[in-house]
């Protein structure tokens, strides 16, 4: 991204930077896995990168700044592409150019928040406070042509004290301007009695990313087409709504590469997960 700057008009303000504005819009919908997903693996990155690598799956998220030897050939060698990588608040706020020239590296220009804990969409105030530091996150990745999005949990969805907003989430999506995207996970949406679809639809315009992760009746992540996410419905709300990437991920599979197997088979088409 190229800036010019006139030292001459030192009160001009600097447009408010839309996250889409760094981000490649690809015309196909792209598949990918959250990395988490196969934490457990007796496995190097670059060995679960080859083991992605024999799906049909379009690309990889990870959890984490990328970071190790290797990287950048097993992508290459497995014809992968990185999604984005799920990085911790208080990371980029230490250090945001490393962040993001770790992840420009890898020809990738989206950095997730992955988490923020209850206190911060408790009340009205806290939410606001929450906004702010969101914004202040996404203008420090710009300054090093990255996009900051927000990886929501269930949390978000509860009735923050002191205000008419249905969820904190949707006063969160208020309260921040276009510099600050969502990565929205459409199974903690789910479990929190969200509508997923209803989500995508209405801010379609905020959200390039979403993990598709199905959980069951009670709220607890499963394999992909063994739970209650309606796959198919969510699958096609996310292109009409322009998403880039569908990330599966699942928290805590018994086994990483079957839980892959099956996201693979249903992702190569969701419609026969119902």
């Amino acid at each position: 991204m190229c800036r010019i700057v006139d030292d001459l008009v030192p009160d001009e303000p600097k447009p408010t930077p839309s996250f889409f504005t760094v981000g490649v819009r690809v015309e196909d919908m792209q598949t990918g896995i959250q990395l988490y997903t196969l934490r457990e693996l007796d496995a190097s990155l670059p060995e679960q990168l080859s083991a992605v690598g024999e799906t049909s799956l379009d690309g990889v998220e990870f959890a984490g700044v990328p970071s190790g030897d290797g990287l950048q050939e097993a992508l290459a060698a497995t014809g992968l592409t990185m999604a984005g990588a799920h990085v911790q608040a208080e990371e980029i706020e230490h250090d945001p150019e490393a962040v993001a020239d770790a992840c420009r590296a890898l020809d990738c220009v989206t950095v997730i928040v992955p988490y923020l804990d209850e206190s911060h969409f408790v009340d009205r105030e806290a939410v606001i406070e929450t906004a702010e530091r969101l914004e202040t996150l996404a203008e420090l990745l710009d300054e090093h042509d990255c996009r900051l999005l927000y990886h929501n949990h269930d949390h978000e969805f509860v009735t923050p004290t002191d205000t008419d907003a249905a969820t904190a989430f949707d006063l969160l999506v208020e309260e921040t301007d276009e510099s600050v995207g969502f990565e929205l996970d459409l199974g903690w949406a789910e479990a929190a009695g969200q509508d997923p679809v209803d989500l995508l639809d209405q801010y379609s315009d905020r959200i390039p990313l979403v993990h598709l992760k199905d959980v069951t009746a009670d709220g607890e992540p499963t394999d992909l087409g063994d739970g209650v996410l309606d796959i198919p419905g969510c699958v096609d709300a996310a292109r009409e709504a322009g998403v880039e990437w569908v990330l599966f991920e699942h928290d805590h599979p018994e086994d990483p590469l079957a839980s892959l197997a099956t996201a693979d088979a249903v992702l190569q088409d969701p419609h026969r997960a119902r």
